[in-house]
């Protein structure tokens, strides 16, 4: 379920005034907005449902305000583990006999307590404890799996007509969705509040493993993901940003069964959380079985914000990995906040002005014209969208190129954006590609599902979404220019590439 963050995750969706082909969406802007209804639980848990009757479908979003941004030093990873142990099931769920279970599952951590102990006196721990203590963990772990359903969790959803079950862990959130059909919208709140009441991680050991893999497969084996993680570590000296959502291996393997419970009380709460829904349900219904189902989940105070903010750049960074593989290089331009900064809107016509399609000025220059690139993209987002983050630009340099000949051109290009304002017909056309992302959306109720309940996070206030449609429309020729010439400098960079060695 580790998703890597090249491209934000979180694209957002809205309408304005105009008819979707196809579908009963003929109303206004306005009238949309308006059918939007919220309720927030006196636990503090928050409810925004978007009633849908064309189908007798319904998507929920169930979006919990913590990801790696979160995480400390010493339990990195943990926000990504504890989705997947999310899914292990309740007391009630994924269990033949929780009392029972709950007593070999102490019994475990104290034996795993005791090996882990022996293990950090290194040479001078007792070899014979240690195989001793060994194998009374595996034991006690067998038997801890015998109490174990595996799958409940996922197959009761599956067997009540769930499709696109899934979660997700970023560098900002931890999601959980799934759609169904109509008529089992109270069994989906029966099971998603209970998998927050009363959440047991169980098979934590085989389920950290499992992670520990998905680390070695995603980047410790893989050049490109060794350029990811140290380019994040570059980019960002002090932020939570320059850590991966994955963790680093050291700390996966030391996270203890009660650092991810502590972590579950400290931001799997109410206050914490907020919840879309849309389909074909009836709002005042929905708040009704939320208040009964969601509002039994005890109340807490909202975790604190980050208080890290990255310092201004001194100069520019570089990152280099060594490897027998294809050179890659990345660009990464520090950028302010996120909507409803003003200048949010003006990165992303940056983006799509130079590194967005086949019309894109560096896929132009540096894939069809020069031929140095095989790929190239520019992104803006990066790794996060909560806080102030990176502006992106990608390539992938074509056979007999280097990271660096990819580097002059696009410094040659991203000149020209500073000295020359772009046409019209391309100003036109970025905003055009924008509402029409939008526009897609509507089709999805997962994705409108989804965006109502990050942007309400994000953005603080869903209704933005609706502003951001129009604020495009306020964006210039010149804003573009003057971004350009403030931050897309040399000292406010970080370079990351592969540099291909040869073999023996």
């Amino acid at each position: 379920m580790f998703v890597r963050q090249i491209r934000r995750c979180l694209l957002l969706v809205i309408i304005a005034s105009l008819v979707v082909v196809g579908s009963v969406w003929s109303q206004t802007f306005q009238n949309i907005e308006k059918q939007v209804k919220e309720c927030t639980l006196s636990n503090g848990m928050k409810f925004i449902v978007l009633e849908r009757h064309d189908a007798p479908v319904v998507s929920f979003h169930t979006y919990a305000d913590v990801g790696s941004v979160n995480e400390t030093y010493g339990i990195t990873g943990i926000s990504h583990l504890l989705e997947h142990l999310a899914f292990k099931g309740t007391k009630t769920i994924g269990t033949t006999d929780y009392e029972a279970e709950t007593a070999v599952l102490a019994r475990l951590d104290s034996i795993y307590a005791e090996l882990n102990r022996e293990k950090r006196k290194g040479a001078a721990a007792d070899s014979t404890r240690l195989a001793s203590l060994q194998a009374e963990f595996e034991k006690t772990q067998q038997q801890a799996s015998s109490y174990v359903i595996n799958n409940d969790f996922f197959d009761l959803l599956i067997k009540a007509g769930a499709k696109d079950v899934n979660a997700f862990t970023s560098n900002d959130a931890t999601q959980y969705v799934c759609s169904l059909p109509s008529n089992k919208v109270e069994f989906w709140m029966a099971i998603e509040s209970d998998r927050f009441l009363n959440f047991v991680p169980r098979e934590f050991y085989k389920e950290r493993n499992v992670v520990m893999e998905e680390r070695r497969l995603s980047l410790d084996t893989r050049p490109a993901g060794k350029l990811y993680e140290e380019f994040l570590a570059a980019a960002f000296k002090a932020h939570p940003y320059h850590h991966t959502v994955i963790g680093h291996m050291s700390d996966i393997q030391s996270i203890t069964r009660q650092d991810v419970i502590n972590y579950f009380k400290k931001y799997y709460i109410p206050s914490n959380m907020v919840v879309a829904i849309v389909g074909d349900v009836k709002a005042d219904e929905i708040f009704k079985m939320a208040k009964t189902y969601f509002g039994r989940i005890p109340s807490g105070p909202k975790p604190e914000p980050i208080r890290t903010v990255e310092p201004p750049q001194p100069g520019e960074r570089r990152v280099e990995v060594e490897a027998k593989a294809q050179p890659l290089l990345y660009i990464g331009y520090h950028r302010p906040a996120i909507y409803p900064h003003p200048e949010d809107l003006v990165f992303d016509a940056i983006a799509n002005v130079l590194g967005s399609g086949r019309t894109s000025w560096l896929y132009k220059r540096l894939v069809k014209e020069t031929k140095v690139a095989t790929a190239v993209y520019a992104f803006n987002g990066f790794p996060g969208y909560k806080f102030p983050n990176l502006f992106v630009i990608f390539a992938v340099p074509s056979k007999g190129h280097t990271a660096e000949d990819c580097l002059v051109l696009i410094d040659e290009e991203i000149e020209k954006l500073k000295t020359k304002p772009i046409s019209p017909e391309e100003l036109n056309k970025f905003k055009r590609n924008f509402k029409k992302d939008w526009l897609e959306g509507m089709k999805s109720n997962a994705r409108m599902a989804q965006n109502l309940a990050s942007n309400e996070v994000l953005m603080g206030d869903w209704h933005l979404l609706f502003q951001m449609f129009k604020d495009v429309d306020k964006v210039t020729a010149a804003d573009i220019q003057r971004l350009a010439k403030q931050y897309l400098v040399r000292k406010n960079r970080t370079i990351g590439q592969i540099v291909t060695v040869k073999g023996d």
